[in-house]
């Protein structure tokens, strides 16, 4: 697991097999040393917010949050709704990859603040293409204001 100051990217994902295969995506893009994942909805909020497991952890956020939607304990939305709505974590972006299309749940996710919606393809080497190009884009190209960057790291 990365320093917790090096933390570019947390994985909220349930699944092993779906979680491997978007660490192996992320590695195609070199990005893969700074993730932290986490299988609930609870400590993944546990995380953010330095609280449970993660109380002791240190000060800053990752820069991009790759977020399941059906997840044990809290889901998705919940978390979703918890980071966007909190000062100190709304302005990270948060990208939902999750199989499921239907258009409540994107819409709901929208209506929340996500930034992003992606349908986990079945397919092994279009979901490999589909993460790696949303995790350099969200964590590499794209530009978020400092204050929602990890402290100490780059922002």
């Amino acid at each position: 697991m990365a320093d917790m100051q090096q933390v570019e990217i947390l994985l909220v994902e349930d699944n092993a097999t779906d979680a491997e295969l978007t660490l192996r995506a992320l590695r195609k893009n070199n990005l893969a040393n700074h993730v932290v994942w986490v299988k609930d909805g609870v400590e993944a909020l546990d995380f953010m917010f330095r609280t449970g497991a993660h109380a002791g952890r240190g000060d800053g956020h990752p820069r991009l949050v790759l977020l399941d939607l059906k997840l044990p304990k809290v889901d998705g939305i919940e978390v979703l709704r918890r980071l966007k709505s909190d000062p100190a974590t709304g302005m990270i972006p948060v990208v939902m990859v999750t199989s499921s299309a239907e258009e409540r749940d994107i819409v709901e996710s929208y209506k929340l603040g996500v930034n992003s919606y992606l349908v986990k393809p079945v397919d092994f080497n279009q979901f490999v293409e589909t993460v790696s190009r949303a995790g350099l884009y969200w964590a590499v190209l794209n530009k978020v204001p400092h204050a929602a960057g990890s402290a100490g790291a780059r922002a």
